[in-house]
């Protein structure tokens, strides 16, 4: 059984990663930042070590065959002493990158405003077996309705029409485990979706139906949400292109892919039995 690393351990996506390989028999190494390395309850072993610090990861890759690279910053800064560091001791990474890149023909990966492709770039020509996941928005990112829902069951936001296809964070974890320790996943950039794409107002409903509440959608204008989301600290320029996103999806919702089931075998869960699990935090 293979000795893997996973950064981001306790985050939407690596604590199903840690749980996955676990259930398979590896040896799981989970980077935490504190200073107290050691067995944890769930099986996995707790090593002391910080991304922005790339010395600081010595001892957590030692001895390591795989890594799951979850980036934690709005930048590239230093990714690439920590994509050297890895490639010095492991064999293989995947990792979390996101459906904001794109593939451009003779310019490589692009994803305006992240630091995704640039991740990409650095861990393609580093030499490291790859993976690089690019999942679409998570079902958990649906929680951020949870307070307007409890308040009236009312949520306000523009593009209530858009067509958008979530993912359980379950199934890219099931994912990234088998590219971790299997072949065959070398090179490939995988595009992560659910089973389907519904609107943000129908992603609502299916949510009331699980809560057992009739819940409403209210379209803001774009001006209004644009102040909205400025008011949240997010930089305009992101605001603008999730804004224009948002607006491209309602003629022209976002494509659904088979490769969970593919890669995994499983079909990707749906909205509706993601939001069964997680109904208490809307009540």
């Amino acid at each position: 059984m293979a000795r893997i690393l996973v950064t981001g351990a306790a985050g939407a996506v690596g604590r199903h990663v840690v749980a996955e390989l676990l259930a398979a028999g590896h040896e799981v190494r989970a980077l935490t930042r504190r200073a107290d390395p050691g067995a944890r309850a769930d099986g996995a072993v707790a090593v002391t070590g910080d991304l922005t610090v790339p010395r600081s990861l010595e001892q957590a890759l030692a001895g390591v065959e795989s890594v799951f690279l979850a980036w934690p910053l709005g930048t590239s800064d230093g990714a690439a002493e920590v994509v050297g560091r890895i490639a010095r001791q492991a064999r293989r990474v995947v990792l979390l990158s996101s459906a904001a890149v794109r593939d451009v023909p003779g310019r490589g990966p692009e994803s305006p405003g992240r630091p995704d492709a640039e991740l990409e770039r650095l861990i393609a020509d580093s030499g490291l077996r790859h993976t690089f996941l690019r999942p679409h928005g998570f079902m958990a990112n649906t929680l951020r309705w949870a307070p307007e829902i409890r308040a009236d069951g009312t949520v306000r936001g523009y593009g209530g029409a858009a067509g958008l296809t979530l993912i359980d964070e379950r199934d890219i974890a099931a994912v990234a485990a088998r590219a971790l320790t299997e072949d065959g996943h070398n090179g490939s950039a995988y595009d992560l979706t659910g089973p389907q794409s519904p609107t943000q107002a129908e992603q609502l409903a299916i949510i009331g139906r699980a809560v057992g509440r009739a819940l409403r959608w209210e379209e803001l204008p774009r001006a209004a949400a644009r102040e909205r989301l400025l008011g949240t600290g997010w930089p305009a320029g992101i605001v603008d292109g999730a804004l224009d996103f948002m607006a491209a999806r309602i003629d022209s919702p976002e494509p659904v892919s088979s490769t969970v089931q593919d890669v995994t075998g499983a079909p990707a869960r749906t909205l509706a039995a993601w939001a069964a699990e997680h109904a208490a935090a809307f009540r």
